[in-house]
């Protein structure tokens, strides 16, 4: 049985955070509940102010998200606009860790400049990260 990630997961990554660690391998080990990539699609449209899901876009006011996971975090190339906090991570984007982001961007990585309170709904999370495989 799988279950989404919570609380404890972004708890978790804040703590690597803080600690300046980014091997946040307990969070990409936590399966996922199965999103609806159309769904997503539509949930997705409150981060197009920032960000881009295709190939043909650069970027944005944040990174292009095209091709997101197994990409290090803070290092996409043509984007210079990324926080100390985020351009010094080391961690790789996973659909686990970045559940885990959404869920509340600002409090998993203190000093990040992505201004959103995040996608608290679970199902919403899911079906986000469904999209941007």
């Amino acid at each position: 049985m799988t279950r989404p990630l919570g609380a404890l997961a972004a708890v978790v990554l804040a703590l690597y955070a803080a600690a300046g660690q980014a091997q946040l391998a307990t969070v990409s080990e936590t399966p996922l509940v199965a999103g609806d990539p159309e769904r997503g699609r539509l949930v997705f449209a409150q981060c197009r102010t920032c960000h881009y899901t295709v190939p043909e876009q650069i970027h944005g006011n944040g990174p292009n998200l095209y091709r997101i996971f197994g990409m290090v975090a803070g290092k996409q190339p043509g984007f210079e606009y990324y926080s100390a906090a985020m351009a010094s991570a080391e961690f790789v984007w996973t659909p686990q860790l970045m559940y885990a982001w959404l869920e509340n961007p600002i409090a998993a990585l203190p000093g990040t400049t992505m201004m959103s309170a995040g996608v608290p709904d679970p199902g919403q999370r899911a079906d986000l990260i469904a999209y941007l495989q």
